[in-house]
């Protein structure tokens, strides 16, 4: 009995460790975060919760690989940072061009691309599932 009360004690203590340790991975002034669940992408989760796949793998730079193939199970991940949070989205289809997508969202195509940056100046990096910012606002700060 006491072995397993100190068992369970331990197990616990890693538990808040494991917590504490992701929290401190978040970038300063994270306003929203998500914990990452099994068959979870970086396309999957920026759908679900309204940001784009640029911002999820820039906010969380430290945490998440250009291609974002490392994500792990029970990880937390920033979804937005005060102020600089696009929650305005659109999921690319097969076929919709910047030039679509801008005009539907009631936007620019240099406002689209800005939000964007990973699209290139031609728009020429779109792939159908991945999560565009398509707010009428500029989010992306130029570093």
């Amino acid at each position: 009995m006491h072995a397993s009360f100190f068992t369970v004690r331990l197990v616990a203590l890693a538990a808040i460790a494991s917590v504490v340790s992701a929290q401190s991975l978040l970038p300063d002034g994270c306003d929203r975060s998500v914990t990452v669940h099994s068959g979870d992408t970086c396309d999957k989760i920026s759908a679900a919760h309204n940001v784009s796949t640029y911002q999820l793998a820039a906010v969380n730079s430290k945490i998440i690989d250009r291609g974002c193939d490392n994500l792990a199970i029970g990880e937390v991940l920033c979804l937005g940072i005060k102020g600089q949070d696009c929650k305005v989205t659109h999921v690319l289809k097969s076929g919709e061009t910047c030039h679509d997508i801008a005009k539907a969202a009631g936007t620019t195509e240099k406002t689209l691309l800005a939000n964007n940056p990973n699209l290139g100046s031609d728009c020429s990096g779109v792939y159908p599932g991945e999560v565009l910012c398509t707010a009428k606002k500029i989010y992306v700060k130029n570093t």
